[in-house]
């Protein structure tokens, strides 16, 4: 039977119950144990998919083609486990299930509730899917006291009763502040947070305590007398210089120990720290360093790129050296400044998006770098850029555009409308937003003997898709003439999905997203060569 263990945080948001909840569970797989990591959000969406980035950050997808929160990138990134669709459920996907049922005269006439119909559906969204696992581990979005989160708290209270006390773990993440005007750390705020806490039933086993200094000892025993909670599960978790010292910072406060004695488990072997302890010392003291400019409509919220920023960090892990990213907002990037803000940087990527807002700045970015050979990624929406600058200034087809962008009579690209995806006809459409794309792992056929097919080793891909515009097959013959290959195709040959530049050191753009399967310990090929060729550029 799987032991559950559930994330709840306090005091503010953004503490990084993620990255807790992904740290452990890769120390409890470096042990030798089968973990499962899943995120229950609060909000009302159904799922992140039609939310803006400056809202929410980026929307994580899936293999099997779920948009989730990005705390799901967090769990495949530190633990190797590819998340699933049944990962990841909001508020409005929990209230939308429930309602259907209830139309369907599921619930035999009976007055539909939070408790128990909303409960219980948490309830079995927690436990499905577990029978294999050892460890199922729950992150509850939002702080406690927040009116959306109740439900799930609720949830997870009676769920703990239903499998039983011993096999179920409550770990609180609260704020410690430091008063830099009065030098003190106040453990007032995490408290009253525990006292809210317990105030919905839940007592807490582990206390995380998150703060920019060391905790006290005399600190600790005050949160311990005050909050129920035995001293050696007060884990404190000071601020730490890269995100892949956590793994590290929480073994050395035995986290994991202390998790495994809750459960009364024994290891099956030690844990192995070697790999972070690697990282971290490229990612702290190379003296390497290379600028990498990211060119897009988000860059002034750090977490709307947050796999990207990642992977592009992974990409110098494997090439020994320091990543600097130059964040510029395409809106404001006039023809004028590009030469000055482009002159110290070694690589240009545009990433992905939608609409036709920052547009020309994006595609006179992609001009600068293809006429001075310097490296060149385009991520979905950016490959389509790609492929607008090149169709206007190579092919002299001057309104060259995206049918996204309102009606042309020279549409580049264009709205999919059907596609294959296993053997099946898949349809899209531009009324319903939301999960109405083409999303999930899809295969490509790579062109023999391509520097795409060399970088990847392989003629055969998959890697993840969120998009509804296409670039137009047509036009493949006479792009080709010109110099631009289309490198990677469908199987069925119908979707260009990789674009390379036959006379250009590194020019590529790929209508996936390659950047939600790097991985710290396993960078993608595609970002290793990217910072390869940044590194080798003069």
């Amino acid at each position: 039977m799987a032991r559950y263990i559930f994330v709840t945080g306090g005091v503010v948001s953004s503490l990084g119950k993620g990255l807790s909840s992904a740290s452990l569970a890769y120390l409890l797989q470096s042990r030798g144990f089968k973990v499962r990591l899943r995120k229950l959000d609060p909000y009302l969406n159904v799922d992140p998919g039609t939310m803006s980035p400056f809202q929410h950050g980026e929307v994580f997808v899936t293999d099997d083609g779920a948009e989730t929160d990005l705390d799901l990138g967090h769990y495949e990134r530190f633990s190797g486990i590819s998340a699933k669709k049944t990962d990841n459920i909001t508020s409005g996907k929990i209230y939308s299930d429930v309602l259907k049922k209830e139309r369907k005269g599921g619930y035999l006439g009976k007055t539909v509730q939070v408790i128990p119909h909303i409960t219980n559906r948490i309830k079995d969204f927690i436990k499905n899917d577990t029978a294999k696992e050892d460890f199922v581990i729950c992150e509850i979005g939002g702080i406690i006291g927040d009116i959306e989160s109740l439900p799930f708290v609720e949830a997870i209270r009676q769920f703990s009763n239903d499998v039983g006390k011993k096999n179920a773990l409550f770990i609180h993440l609260t704020l410690v502040p430091y008063l830099k005007a009065s030098d003190e750390i106040k453990t007032k705020p995490t408290q009253h947070s525990v006292k809210e806490l317990r105030s919905l039933g839940i007592q807490p086993d582990i206390i995380i305590c998150r703060s920019e200094r060391s905790i006290p000892l005399e600190h600790r025993k005050k949160i311990s007398l005050f909050c129920n909670v035995d001293i050696e599960n007060v884990i404190q978790t000071v601020d730490v210089k890269t995100i892949y010292e956590a793994p590290i910072s929480f073994n050395r406060e035995n986290l994991d120990t202390q998790v495994l004695k809750y459960f009364n488990v024994k290891t099956k072997k030690k844990v192995n720290l070697k790999p972070w302890k690697k990282i971290t010392k490229i990612i702290l003291h190379t003296k390497k360093s290379i600028n990498i400019a990211i060119i897009g409509k988000y860059v002034n919220l750090k977490d709307a790129y947050k796999s990207l920023d990642e992977a592009l960090t992974h990409g110098g892990i494997k090439n020994n050296l320091k990543v600097n990213l130059i964040r510029i907002d395409s809106e404001n990037l006039e023809i004028s400044e590009i030469k000055h803000k482009l002159k110290r940087v070694s690589g240009i990527l545009i990433p992905g998006g939608f609409g036709k807002r920052g547009t020309e700045g994006k595609i006179e970015a992609i001009k600068y770098a293809r006429n001075n050979n310097i490296p060149f990624l385009g991520i979905c929406f950016g490959m389509q850029m790609a492929v607008i600058e090149f169709a206007r200034n190579e092919l002299r087809i001057k309104k060259a555009t995206s049918s996204e962008f309102g009606s042309t009579q020279t549409s580049v690209i264009g709205l999919m409308t059907e596609w294959i995806k296993g053997g099946k006809v898949m349809t899209g459409t531009d009324k319903d937003l939301g999960g109405t794309m083409r999303l999930g792992s899809y295969e490509a056929i790579l062109l023999k003997n391509s520097l795409i097919s060399r970088i990847y080793k392989s003629k055969k891909i998959n890697e993840r898709h969120r998009h509804r515009y296409e670039v137009n097959i047509n036009y493949k013959e006479v792009f080709e003439k010109k110099g631009m290959i289309f490198s990677g195709l469908s199987p069925d040959k119908k979707l260009p999905e990789i674009i390379e530049l036959k006379d250009h050191p590194w020019f590529f753009g790929v209508q996936f997203h390659p950047e939600f399967k790097s991985r710290p310990l396993a960078p993608h090929p595609l970002f290793s060569s990217f910072i390869k060729a940044a590194k080798n550029h003069k």
